[in-house]
């Protein structure tokens, strides 16, 4: 057996430098490597290109990157709870690539598949298909785009193990996978690891062929980013 278990969050970003291009999972706030991002903001890492659905909110996940000015571009689907990188990117200060949600995860998936490209319908006819390729096939536009090309990709799961094979539960499920193996180098923090063979093979969402470094997060705070209460009656 391969043991990917790195003692803390520190030994599993060893390797990062200024400029990379770094896949952070996670979908809103649910799921998000929350370990690895507060340890890129203390390494102070600069000039970084960050693809993820979702930028964080002002104090909190991709936010506090944002905060120190370490993000160079943000490739993201879905950003309206950032003040602070709606100011950043009106202002010219961050380069924003906008990416319709499912071409997003489908980018990312193409990477982990080893496929260079592909083509989708989702986009055609607007600003998101400017000076790419398009094609028809069977009388309808498609356009050609490209798998990310990635140095890390930090994900977050409920359970793994030394081996790398991971659990995630609930919402986590929507990007986290797909980022599995779509980097050079792909980090995961888990909940819970657990020692090998402890996990049920038939509930593994991703392999740990897929996994380089593993480690055992801690302090998670899972914040809500809007919550929404019924009022008593």
């Amino acid at each position: 057996m391969i043991n990917k278990e790195v003692a803390n969050v520190n030994e599993a970003l060893i390797g990062i430098e200024d400029g990379m291009t770094l896949m952070l999972g996670g979908f809103g706030l649910c799921g998000i490597p929350e370990n690895a991002i507060n340890a890129l903001v203390k390494m102070n890492v600069k000039e970084l290109t960050c693809i993820s659905n979702n930028a964080g909110v002002d104090d909190f996940g991709l936010g506090l990157l944002l905060q120190k000015h370490q993000i160079k571009k943000m490739i993201s689907s879905y950003v309206g709870e950032n003040d602070e990188f709606e100011r950043q990117m009106l202002s010219g200060e961050l380069d924003v690539e906008l990416v319709p949600q499912g071409t997003l995860v489908e980018r990312c998936r193409a990477a982990q598949s080893g496929f260079p490209a592909f083509y989708t319908p989702a986009g055609f006819g607007t600003e998101v298909a400017e000076g790419k390729e398009t094609r028809e096939f069977n009388g309808k536009m498609y356009v050609l785009e490209k798998a990310f090309d990635a140095d890390f990709a930090f994900v977050k799961a409920w359970k793994g193990d030394a081996a790398g094979n991971l659990i995630f539960k609930g919402t986590a499920r929507n990007f986290n996978p797909a980022m599995c193996g779509a980097a050079k180098i792909t980090v995961a923090e888990v909940e819970e690891l657990v020692p090998v063979g402890s996990l049920d093979p038939n509930q593994i969402h991703i392999p740990g062929i897929f996994i380089q470094r593993i480690f055992q997060g801690n302090n998670y705070e899972k914040r809500i980013e809007q919550r929404t209460v019924r009022k008593k009656v």
